[in-house]
C-alpha cells in the first residue's frame, strides 16, 4: 500500500513530528510512506495531483488549497486525509490584519468537507472541524515526540547562572517580546539568569542576556537538555488555541520543568507544582523561575514527572498504533464531496455563513 503525504516542506517541523515520525508504524502494516513538499507553482501541483492518483492514500497536511486545486486533488485521491495542527482558519497571532479571514475559513470548510478523514492536533481544532462535518470523520491525534531521543538534563546548577531555554521558528519570536516584562522581572530576581534561544534568528530583550544557539535537527535535543528551565509564552488569542505544544513537549522530554502562561495547550501540559508552573504576571513569572532556579532537586523532580507525562500521553510509541489505524483503517463514508463543483462548494459555504450569522 502506498501513502503519499503532501506537506509544507521537506524539513517542515509539522511533517517531521506528525507524519514522518510514524513511517515505521505504517511500514509495520505494509504501507510505504512517501513525503512530498507541495509544489509552489500551479504546474508543479498539477503534476503532483497526477502522482496522487497512483497512491492508495493521500495525506494533505495543513495547506488550504484554492477550491479548484482541492477539487482536482479530491478526484485524484482514492482516499484523502487532511492533517492540521494550527488554527489555519484564522490569521496568526502576529498578522497585521484581523484574525478572521473569509478566504481561510472558506478553504478550511471546503477541505474538511472534501476529506475522508480529518486528523486534528488538539480538541479545539477538532471541534472546529466537527462544526462542518460529522463527528465520525474527525479524529484527534496530538503532536508527538520520542523522549528517548532527548538526553536528560542533569540539573547541576543552582542559583546564579541558571539558564532558561526557548526553541521555535523565527515566525514565533514575537512571543518573547510580549513576555519581555515577565522575563525581565525574573532576571531582576535571579542574578546571572540567561535565556538560551534555539532558532535561526535571535531577539534582543531588555535586562536578559541572550545566548544564541543556531538550530539544527541533529543538535536541538542536546541543546535543550543543556538548559535548566523551559519557557513558553502564547498570546491569548484564537490562533494560540490551536497550537499543539511542541516546544513544551521538547522541554519535558529533556527532563526540564516548564514555566508558561495559562493559554491553550500550556494549561493541559504544564501541571502546576508537578511539571512546572503557570504564570501570567511579571510577579508570578519571577516567583516561578526563582523557585526553580534555587532548587535543583525541585527541577529534577518536576523534570522527571514531565518526561514521564510525555511518555504516557504524547509519545510516538503511545500513538503509533492509533495513527496507523486512522490512516489505513478508517471506513467512514464521505458524503458526496466528489460531486460538488467549486462553485457549489462556495455557495454552500455562503449559505452556512449566513445561517450562522
Amino acid at each position: 500500500m502506498k501513502v503519499l503525504a503532501l506537506t509544507e516542506g521537506a524539513d517542515h517541523v509539522c511533517c517531521r513530528y506528525r507524519i514522518e515520525a510514524f513511517a515505521g508504524a505504517l511500514a509495520d502494516h505494509g504501507a510505504l510512506l512517501t513525503t512530498l513538499p507541495l509544489a509552489t507553482t500551479t504546474w508543479g501541483r498539477l503534476q503532483q495531483f497526477r502522482q496522487a492518483s497512483r497512491a492508495d492514500i493521500v495525506i494533505l497536511q495543513r495547506k488550504l488549497l484554492p477550491i479548484w486545486q482541492l477539487q482536482l486533488l479530491r478526484r485524484s485521491a482514492q482516499r484523502l486525509i487532511y492533517d492540521f495542527d494550527d488554527a489555519l482558519f484564522h490569521r496568526d497571532s502576529y498578522s497585521r490584519k484581523p484574525a478572521e479571514s473569509w478566504t481561510r475559513l472558506s478553504r478550511f470548510w471546503a477541505t474538511v468537507y472534501a476529506a475522508d478523514l480529518v486528523v486534528a492536533g488538539n480538541e479545539y481544532l477538532a471541534h472546529r472541524a466537527r462544526t462542518y462535518i460529522e463527528t465520525s470523520r474527525v479524529a484527534v491525534l496530538p503532536t508527538c515526540v520520542t523522549p528517548s531521543q532527548y538526553p536528560v538534563a542533569r540539573h547541576e546548577r543552582q542559583g546564579d547562572g541558571i539558564e532558561l531555554v526557548w526553541i521555535g521558528q523565527h515566525s514565533t519570536l514575537p512571543s518573547l517580546s510580549q513576555a519581555e516584562s515577565c522575563l525581565a522581572a525574573a532576571a531582576d530576581a535571579i542574578p546571572g539568569l540567561g535565556l538560551r534561544v534555539i532558532c535561526d534568528r535571535f531577539p534582543k530583550l531588555t535586562g536578559l542576556p541572550i545566548r544564541a544557539v543556531q538550530w539544527s535537527r541533529g543538535s536541538e535535543a542536546a541543546n535543550i537538555a543543556a538548559a535548566d528551565i523551559g519557557i513558553n509564552w502564547l498570546p491569548d488569542d484564537p490562533w494560540s488555541q490551536g497550537k499543539c505544544g511542541l516546544k513544551v513537549l521538547q522541554y519535558m522530554s529533556a527532563g526540564l520543568p516548564v514555566v508558561g502562561n495559562p493559554v491553550g495547550m500550556n494549561r493541559e501540559m504544564i501541571i502546576p507544582g508537578e511539571t512546572g508552573f503557570l504564570a501570567s504576571t511579571p510577579e508570578e513569572w519571577s516567583e516561578a523561575v526563582r523557585q526553580l532556579a534555587y532548587c535543583a532537586a525541585l527541577r529534577r523532580r518536576m523534570g522527571a514527572a514531565a518526561r514521564a507525562m510525555v511518555n504516557e500521553k504524547y509519545s510516538v510509541e503511545r500513538w503509533s498504533g492509533e495513527f496507523a489505524a486512522l490512516i489505513l483503517g478508517h471506513n467512514a463514508e464521505r458524503q458526496g464531496a466528489n460531486s460538488l463543483t467549486p462553485s457549489d462548494q462556495y455557495r454552500k459555504q455562503v449559505t452556512y455563513a449566513e445561517a450562522a450569522a
